[in-house]
């Protein structure tokens, strides 16, 4: 008797969804982003899941907010995630681009 489902190649919203110990592969839910401010357009990183109000450090704007898990972006900020590459967009969202190695 044949299984309802395939264990083995779970679809990536169910793993989404998992908790990040019981995946297929362990990866972790936090991320580290840059943020830039729209009104010095200075970029500071910010973690995905801080705990406290982060503020620009140019000119001493609000950049995020702490919420019960991620912190909320203040509208109007462009983020991307950190690494070796930058992409901008306007969401809370990682950057789905592949790093380029040479």
């Amino acid at each position: 008797m044949p299984l309802a489902k395939d264990l083995l190649h779970p679809s990536p919203e169910e793993e989404k969804r998992r908790h990040k110990k019981k995946r297929l592969v362990q990866s972790p839910n936090s991320y580290f982003m840059d943020v830039k401010c729209p009104g010095c357009y200075k970029i500071t990183t910010v973690f995905s899941h801080a705990q406290t109000v982060v503020l620009c450090v140019g000119c001493s704007t609000v950049l995020c907010q702490p919420t019960g898990g991620k912190a909320r972006l203040t509208e109007g900020q462009y983020s991307s995630t950190a690494g070796n590459y930058r992409c901008h967009q306007i969401a809370f969202r990682k950057c789905r681009t592949s790093t380029s190695r040479s």
